[in-house]
């Protein structure tokens, strides 16, 4: 017997940058992601500008601001990983159909905003990015595979963030629900799972990994943004509700588990204070409806002043999600005491967890982990959960026959599916599982394709070269056959 009900949404997940390609293709506009170079596990991701006397410069910190009076600019001589992704734009059909054959039942995606809205505050929208998303939705449900689609993946049109400052501006509020309200209107019937924005807490885990030397300026502009995109979501969330009541909009946040390094007082209230910096803070706001009592502690660490208004106030409590769904890759260990033996991954850092394997990219392999923050959240929110991101970056390299055989990977997949089994027969209520990167996709973080989640390898290296042809992995097959029985054979 499966611990998974009869309607579990078993599926994968891709982002609009990291696959679709195509980037000054059909009218889209540019995204900070197409003026970031490639890199490596340990060669740093550039961004490149012409400055304000039309010189070309470039930053070797993707997080850092250009100088006063430059823009972003694609130059010469540099690879953009996001200009051709594995152009999924041109063989969304050969994809779909894969996934299709994989047997999933929900494919879960981005809409990139500058393809709808190429610089972000048009009044109507580019006709070309419409309809190739009409033709993905309609793509899947040819295979009874339903879109589970995020709105926001960091992708922000680049002209909003230059010319309004992007999230720091109030009017970026009313920009994104008029992107919100064209996608629900134009994809009604053909969309009914939305999240709102992807990893809404990514900027709060960036601080704590990066601090700067002005932390007070910092963090009032992290909670400002954040304060912002709270009252966005709030307000698609009931949007979407008016245009198709069959919606159902879920928020999205980088899930990471964390253990007290020690069992000294100091450590256990630093690890709970974790849990409400990075983890529960968001997730309060979207699915509780108002902001919880420990924030007055969190502001007045960094003598945060929020821009906040009584309507604001009436929309988050009126717009909580329908769902709450997560990332999953790693857990962490906080403490207060000093220790060499740090690790990090997927913008997290801790002390190396000896009771645990890690990946090669210093991630920490920890299935109980997914299980821990299952129960927790449902206990939590009592609301439908989704993993929708989860799975193991690797190298993966063809055999002389061309086939590629990822037990690592499938062991990784397999202990995080019975964890997040067990979790379900202990009572939470999940309903979906997407494995990030289902099918081989340029690196968020490191720009390669070297570091590769695919059930599906693509071939293509970290410099650009490759046919992009398609090739099922040995882990199609495992998903396929999970898939099938519902959860019920999770052998190799």
């Amino acid at each position: 017997m499966s611990a998974f009900p009869p309607n579990f949404l078993w599926g994968g997940a891709i982002s609009a940058n990291q696959a679709e390609g195509a980037y000054d293709v059909d009218g889209r506009g540019l995204t900070k992601a197409d003026v970031i170079t490639g890199g490596a596990r340990t060669v740093e991701r550039k961004i490149t500008y012409i400055d304000s006397s039309g010189q070309p410069g470039e930053l070797r910190n993707k997080r850092a601001d250009i100088p006063p009076g430059a823009t972003h600019a694609v130059l010469p001589g540099y690879y953009y990983p996001s200009h051709e992704a594995i152009d999924f734009y041109h063989r969304y059909q050969e994809d779909i159909a894969l996934f299709g054959k994989l047997g999933f039942k929900t494919f879960r995606l981005s809409i990139s905003w500058s393809r709808i809205f190429p610089n972000g505050d048009e009044t109507v929208p580019n006709a070309a990015g419409l309809e190739f998303y009409r033709k993905v939705f309609q793509e899947c449900h040819k295979y009874g595979i339903e879109p589970l689609v995020t709105l926001s993946h960091f992708d922000t049109p680049l002209y909003l963030e230059e010319k309004y400052g992007g999230w720091n501006n109030r009017q970026m509020i009313d920009f994104y629900i008029h992107f919100a309200k064209t996608c629900f209107q134009e994809y009604r019937g053909l969309v009914k799972y939305w999240i709102s924005f992807n990893e809404i807490n990514h900027p709060l885990m960036i601080a704590e990994l990066f601090r700067e030397e002005n932390e007070k300026a910092q963090f009032q502009a992290i909670y400002q943004q954040l304060h912002y995109q709270f009252v966005a979501s709030a307000r698609a969330v009931q949007l979407a509700h008016q245009i198709d009541p069959e919606n159902t909009v879920g928020c999205m946040v980088a899930g990471v588990t964390f253990y007290p390094g020690t069992p000294d007082p100091e450590d256990i209230l630093h690890n709970r204070y974790m849990w409400e910096n990075i983890i529960y803070y968001c997730g309060d706001v979207q699915c509780r409806g108002k902001y919880p009592s420990y924030a007055k502690r969190l502001w007045d660490k960094y003598e945060v002043q929020l821009d906040i208004s009584a309507k604001d106030l009436e929309d988050l409590a009126a717009g909580t999600v329908d769902m709450y769904t997560f990332s999953y890759y790693m857990s962490s260990i906080v403490t207060t005491h000093p220790n060499d033996d740090v690790v990090s991954g997927n913008y997290s850092s801790g002390v190396r967890n000896p009771y645990l394997e890690y990946s090669q990219w210093g991630w920490a392999l920890d299935p109980k982990g997914l299980r821990y923050l299952i129960e927790k959240l449902y206990d939590r929110y009592s609301l439908p959960l989704m993993v929708v991101e989860n799975g193991l970056g690797a190298v993966d390299e063809p055999a002389p026959d061309g086939t590629i055989n990822d037990p690592y990977r499938i062991a990784y997949l397999q202990a995080h599916i019975q964890e997040m089994a067990a979790a379900i027969a202990h009572g939470a209520e999940v309903i979906g599982y997407t494995a990030w990167g289902c099918i081989d996709i340029i690196s968020s973080s490191t720009g390669e394709m070297t570091k590769r989640y695919g059930l599906i390898y693509v071939d293509k290296d970290d410099v650009g070269n490759g046919t992009l042809e398609r090739r099922p992995k040995q882990s199609f097959y495992w998903y396929q056959k999970v898939i099938a029985s519902n959860g019920a054979d999770l052998d190799q």
